[in-house]
């Protein structure tokens, strides 16, 4: 069994004295894990960091044995990535993410998406929005995907502004008007066509409503909790906007 695609670099563990287990996100085969033979050698220890873009060769005997890797250097962001402490755990928290999802299932949108955070995951004012956005994906991807594009009660397309708990739909004002401290905000941001910027308040408000979908669908069925890195990524991302961190909002 072989193949070769590109990947997105997400973890790497010890095995044995020499090599290292590799956990990748690649374009066509999905999440992916395989042992690098010297991985921990000097040549290639700087490149085999999270956030780095390789190119990926898998070989095993049977398809369901964990197989080897040959990785050669694509793009290497781990170096920039580590100045910050806002793309440090938001790069944790993505691979978290990407954990939720079951190993070898394709899943394009999302590896293009990363791809894409990771360019802009050191830039404070648009990391926040993006990863909010990759959350909506994953839920998506997972199949409790949010419907974000018209009001669930009128269906307009104008003017949304919330967004009910009960069933992952949009409402606008006017329609949620009298329910509207039950209802969860819908920051601009995650709307369709919208521009991928916020400020704290928005941010937060995003991660509110992500988290409080995902603990419903997804942690909490699995017996699991959210990641401590989403926390830690909130509270450096709103240090660097300039406010002060509240304590992380609960779903």
């Amino acid at each position: 069994m072989e193949w070769r695609d590109e990947g997105i670099i997400l973890a790497t563990r010890k095995h044995g004295e020499t090599s290292v287990i590799l956990e990748v996100m690649t374009r066509g085969r999905g999440r992916h894990l395989g042992m690098v033979r010297g991985g921990r050698s000097r040549r290639m220890r700087p490149f085999l960091q999270p956030g780095n873009r390789v190119d990926v060769s898998w070989r095993a005997r049977l398809d369901e044995q964990l197989g080897t890797f040959q990785v050669e250097p694509i793009e290497q962001n781990a170096a920039r990535l580590l100045e910050s402490a806002t793309a440090v755990h938001g790069l944790q928290t993505l691979a978290a993410h990407l954990r939720l999802l079951p190993e070898r299932d394709p899943h394009a949108r999302l590896y293009e998406t990363l791809g894409l955070i990771i360019a802009h995951l050191d830039d404070a004012t648009v990391a926040g929005a993006l990863l909010a956005r990759f959350e909506i994906m994953v839920l998506d991807e997972l199949g409790f995907g949010l419907d974000l594009l018209q009001c669930g009660a009128t269906g307009t397309r104008d003017n949304l502004t919330y967004v009910s708990p009960k069933t992952g739909r949009a409402i606008s004002a006017e329609a949620g008007e009298p329910w509207a401290d039950k209802l969860l905000p819908l920051p601009p941001f995650l709307k369709s066509g919208a521009e991928i910027s916020g400020d704290g308040q928005a941010v937060s408000a995003a991660f509110r409503l992500s988290g409080y979908f995902l603990a419903r669908h997804v942690y909490e069925p699995r017996g699991i909790t959210a990641p401590e890195s989403r926390a830690s990524f909130l509270a450096a991302l709103l240090k660097a906007l300039g406010r002060q961190a509240p304590s992380v909002p609960t779903v």
